[in-house]
């Protein structure tokens, strides 16, 4: 994960474990939680990994598992429902065998921990299947039926769930796509029930919204009329200028329009072509630079809910013609229909969009406005929309599923490499200001604040030959910072950089050196602390408890204090908590250390105590934590001229590396490749040249 979601994740987990004792406690308080991140920031990521520390712990956030954690995924759009599990599934081997739709017949009298179950608004509509029968209130006598011999419906299982005490269930409301429902009669009031439960159906518990922004979420649970006895306790907002620090987004969001009225598209079809031709071109010299595999970037032609089969068919034409060597199965679609189309002479076959992004040879994808839901293909680097003017949220939010870089980082100095383009054949200047104004001001991106940009028309800048290398020398000299991280592991982090230096054989078992160091310093704090380490030992191999003694005849009551010998269980329960302190790779490497491959269980058992006995040292945590910094600032040091000479996507990963830090740290500035900027501005309706160093004032 990236550093900021990285940072959520245990944020949300710290909230969650919150609410999770707030609904344990004897008032059994329902609560809310919520996690906002913009469009393209990685919501299924963090969302995954916290579903996964709450399943099986995760000793980096200090969390211990719930075993009794089950997690309802709802949202109002059943194929939103499957995008997102098909992105758990990407994004946890852990979780795989652990998703399930919920369809009828569901024979499950109740849900099962560990697992993470997708329900949809249609599924609790009053003629599902899945629900008929539950309530009966305005049915005839003698009517009432469970369908298919089922002999519950899904709200009782919701019911025996919410009241196992065995149980926790977490619901997930994903709303982040575009609010809660294009039924606003029907589904704020499913929302209702199942939040503020109802017909007895108890409330649900813990109610962990995914939005995109606050206020998504406080409008899908006012529209729910969410009672006020829920108490929400707490909002994990990522920034999103981190975001756009990390370079996961594109920089630059380019628009093209025709400045004079008329049908234009075709020409600017031809236009969009090219571009992604140019863009092939360099993401294949880049490749070669690299000595990696190329992105082959994706055309997108957006085209109205109920296109014109020959204009479709007129648009394959164009870009068959101006791009000759695309291959036969190269164009697909991804309409409502689900099936090939037949567009003139060209069938059209039909891919799901989860498939897209992997499916490369497809390099062409017909697609409505339905795309903008829940999809994220990070090659797609060019739309061309054949949408009305009226049309342009549908733009925008499309264009928002567009924004993520394909090779999840920044390519550093090449604005082209780091931009997304959009092509408005049927939008003038005034209406394309409209998709500019959402872009700019939506909560899809925050320009202003993050320093992504919007251009417009504007052309590729290169470097000045004429500038001598001794001033980008100087350039490349300059010192830039890192942004400092809220969370930050030094253990983790000299961790990293020993499994990155290794792999790229500049220093030959780094993780073995730099656990020696760190095993160097339990040893030294053990004879430092002797006293309070034996005290620590003792601590663990004992287990203290007490007795209370009453005795009614004369009133009297005796308190009393016990010890026993701790046995194996115990030990073993000490060591994993103190590992947690120190982190399970060095608890790991240390006791191996100290047993020297020994066949002696004692061996083992003693430096298990000795691992717990100092992480109770208070002292120990920031010691190691020193250390570490100390051995990561030594390599980063001495191995900087060495890393540099690295493919770019390796320099990439030790300056993540660098930055896991909770100080600002120190980095070099990239050479510019290329720059892209606009040359003339608007006012009103005439254009102005922009100034260059070398031309006269205007006037």
């Amino acid at each position: 994960m990236k550093d900021y979601q990285s940072d959520a994740v245990g944020d949300t987990l710290t909230e969650l474990a919150s609410a999770r004792d707030f609904y344990r406690s004897a008032s059994k308080r329902v609560s809310s939680v919520a996690l906002t991140a913009t469009t393209g920031a990685g919501k299924t990521v963090m969302a995954a990994a916290v579903i996964e520390a709450l399943f099986w712990g995760n000793d980096e956030f200090n969390v211990t598992s719930d075993p009794g954690a089950v997690v309802l995924w709802f949202s109002d759009d059943p194929s939103l429902n499957q995008q997102t599990r098909h992105r758990l599934e990407q994004a946890s081997d852990r979780l795989r065998n652990r998703l399930v739709t919920v369809e009828h017949p569901f024979r499950y009298p109740k849900l099962q921990a560990g697992h993470v179950y997708f329900l949809n608004t249609s599924k609790l509509s009053k003629n599902s299947l899945l629900v008929r029968g539950h309530d009966d209130a305005n049915t005839l006598a003698g009517m009432q039926s469970h369908p298919d011999t089922v002999p519950f419906t899904f709200w009782d299982t919701l019911r025996t769930t919410i009241e196992d005490d065995d149980l926790t269930l977490y619901m997930v409301l994903d709303e982040a796509h575009r609010g809660m429902g294009k039924r606003p009669s029907d589904t704020p009031t499913i929302v209702k029930r199942l939040i503020n439960g109802h017909s007895g159906v108890p409330p649900m518990p813990i109610v962990w919204g995914v939005s995109a922004t606050v206020q998504r979420f406080e409008e899908a649970m006012n529209a729910a009329e969410v009672q006020s006895n829920r108490v929400h306790l707490g909002t994990v907002q990522v920034d999103p200028v981190r975001i756009q620090e990390s370079g996961l987004l594109k920089d630059d969001i380019v628009l093209d329009f025709p400045a004079e009225t008329g049908d234009f598209n075709t020409v600017l079809l031809r236009r969009g072509v090219r571009k992604v031709k140019a863009l092939s071109a360099a993401w294949a010299a880049y490749a070669v630079e690299q000595a990696d595999e190329p992105i082959k970037p994706l055309m997108v032609l957006q085209v109205p809910n109920k296109p014109a089969p020959a204009e479709v068919a007129s648009a394959i034409d164009v870009i068959r013609d101006e791009w000759p060597e695309l291959e036969a199965d190269a164009i697909a679609h991804v309409f409502g229909e689900h099936t090939a189309q037949t567009f003139g002479a060209h069938n059209v076959p039909y891919v799901s969009p989860e498939r897209v992004q992997d499916a490369s040879y497809i390099r062409v994808l017909l697609a409505k406005d339905a795309i903008s839901t829940g999809w994220d293909c990070p090659r797609a680097e060019v739309m061309v929309s054949f949408r009305p003017a009226k049309d342009e949220t549908h733009i925008t939010q499309l264009l928002g599923r567009m924004i993520r870089t394909p090779l999840a980082r920044r390519v550093e100095g090449d604005d082209l490499l780091n931009s997304v383009e959009c092509i408005l054949p049927r939008f003038n200047k005034a209406t394309a200001s409209l998709v500019l104004e959402k872009i700019m001001g939506s909560d899809l991106m925050d320009s202003n604040s993050t320093g992504q940009r919007v251009l417009i028309d504007p052309q590729v800048m290169t470097a000045n030959p004429a500038i001598p290398a001794e001033v980008w020398d100087q350039f490349t000299s300059l010192p830039a910072e890192t942004l400092p991280r809220k969370h930050a592991n030094p253990i983790k982090r000299v961790t990293s950089l020993a499994h990155a230096l290794a792999a790229d054989r500049l220093v030959p078992d780094a993780g073995k050196l730099a656990h020696e160091r760190l095993h160097g310093v339990l040893n030294g704090l053990a004879a430092q602390y002797s006293k309070e380490f034996a005290k620590a030992v003792k601590d663990v191999l004992t287990v203290e408890g007490g007795t209370v003694r009453g005795q009614a005849r004369h009133g009297l009551r005796r308190d009393e204090f016990w010890t026993e010998v701790a046995d194996d269980r115990a030990i073993q329960d000490a060591y994993r908590a103190g590992a947690r302190t120190i982190t399970p790779d060095v608890a790991r490497t240390y006791v191996e250390h100290l047993a020297d491959d020994t066949e002696d269980e004692d061996a083992y058992r003693d430096a298990n105590v000795r691992v717990a006995a100092l992480a109770m040292l208070p002292q120990t945590r920031p010691a190691l934590d020193a250390a570490a910094d100390v051995i990561s600032q030594e390599w980063l040091s001495k191995h900087r001229v060495a890393i540099k000479s690295l493919s770019e996507s390796r320099q990439s990963l030790y300056a993540e590396i660098t930055a896991m830090s909770t100080d600002p740290q120190l980095i070099s500035m990239a050479v510019p490749k290329n720059r892209q900027e606009e040359t003339k501005r608007s006012l009103g309706d005439t254009e102005q040249m922009l100034r260059t160093p070398s031309s006269p004032p205007s006037g």
